[in-house]
């Protein structure tokens, strides 16, 4: 199997990315993979540090207002596709996989071009511009909300999940909350804006902070590790007790997830998968500038079934925090409900799933 995979720019179209590719390995270890991203995205470092062959190229995105700068773009898009038709006659592919990002939309075209089989995965339940224009000419669809289905050509979608779930429900955790001090036997909410973290959650959990000092529930705030020192100027005069736990960041954020009672947290496609791969409640304060305002519909997919609780960032305060806060960690059977819900909606084999659409793509 000859397999080009191409994603980036953010975290979310690079690790869904990641785990599919995890898959194929395991599954077949003389697998050749080629990665193509962008000579400017996180995936120009995150991908080589796996081991994974790269090659980028020069890219960048439009403009949604009228700009000169459209010009530029649509001129190295028709370069990068060029530059990509030229990698794939060179590594010659037995599929090519697109997981979102303006370069996947170059890659994929490219190789739909040279009537190479063609996949993409949409991991929200908004299409980005990439997946919506690239929809037109590949063979398969992977998608993970059904929010998405009208707003793809349903006859080639196949609903598959996110493949960054499959990595998640597969640790096994070893974590106690000894590590930071805390008891294992006292449920556990963890407040977490993302890995750069998120300053009006950070603030509204500043204004939290009095009132979880006197909950019989353990609090672990992580502000992000370029807010942390901002976030303790601001707690300089207020008491932290015991059951608080304040962090820059959490390396092992995979061992610790199953730890957790719940979760408080943006609604990301990435952080979703991870979520309902583990059956963790949540209370979700959907980011009001992404594309498309595409977290709260995402959330929204959540709230509905019933495994999360949503608090718009306009309403987000420390009294409305503490609030949903209470009403979850102090209620044993909802946080159950709440979890059995999540865990119906997450896919640990997502990544699998992907992988049998990308290899009877290569038998057709």
């Amino acid at each position: 199997m000859r397999l080009m995979v191409s994603g980036g720019g953010t975290g979310g179209h690079i690790y869904p990315a990641l785990a599919l590719i995890k898959a194929l390995k395991k599954r077949d270890a003389n697998a050749e993979v080629m990665y193509v991203g962008s000579e400017r995205g996180l995936e120009s470092s995150i991908v080589p540090a796996k081991g994974i062959p790269f090659k980028s190229t020069r890219i960048q995105g439009f403009k949604r207002s009228l700009s000169l700068e459209n010009f530029k773009t649509v001129y190295l898009f028709l370069k990068s596709v060029h530059a990509a038709k030229k990698m794939i006659r060179e590594f010659k592919p037995d599929v090519v996989v697109g997981t979102g990002g303006y370069v996947s939309g170059a890659v994929v075209y490219a190789a739909a071009r040279l009537h190479v089989p063609t996949l993409i995965h949409e991991q929200n339940s908004v299409v980005g511009v990439t997946n919506r224009f690239l929809s037109r000419y590949v063979d398969r669809i992977a998608y993970v909300f059904d929010a998405a289905l009208d707003q793809l050509p349903v006859n080639k979608m196949v609903k598959t999940g996110n493949p960054r779930a499959q990595e998640a429900a597969e640790v096994v955790s070893h974590f106690s909350w000894s590590e930071y001090q805390l008891q294992d036997d006292v449920p556990t909410l963890l407040i977490f804006g993302g890995s750069q973290g998120a300053l009006k959650i950070n603030s509204a959990t500043v204004a939290a902070i009095p009132a979880f000092n006197d909950r019989k529930y353990q609090v672990v705030f992580v502000t992000g590790q370029k807010r942390y020192d901002g976030v303790m100027d601001q707690l300089k005069d207020t008491k932290i007790a015991a059951n608080v736990v304040v962090k820059p960041y959490i390396p092992n954020m995979p061992e610790v997830l199953p730890k957790v009672a719940a979760i408080v947290g943006r609604a990301g496609a990435t952080s979703l998968a991870e979520i309902t791969a583990d059956g963790i409640p949540s209370i979700l304060i959907p980011s009001p500038y992404v594309t498309a305002d595409h977290q709260t519909k995402n959330a929204k997919s959540l709230a509905t079934v019933g495994a999360a609780e949503i608090i718009t960032e306009a309403d987000l305060t420390g009294e409305t925090l503490v609030k949903k806060a209470d009403q979850l960690m102090n209620d044993d059977a909802l946080r159950q409900d709440m979890a059995a819900a999540s865990k119906q909606l997450g896919v640990p084999d997502a990544a699998d799933r992907v992988l049998d659409v990308v290899l009877e793509l290569k038998r057709d």
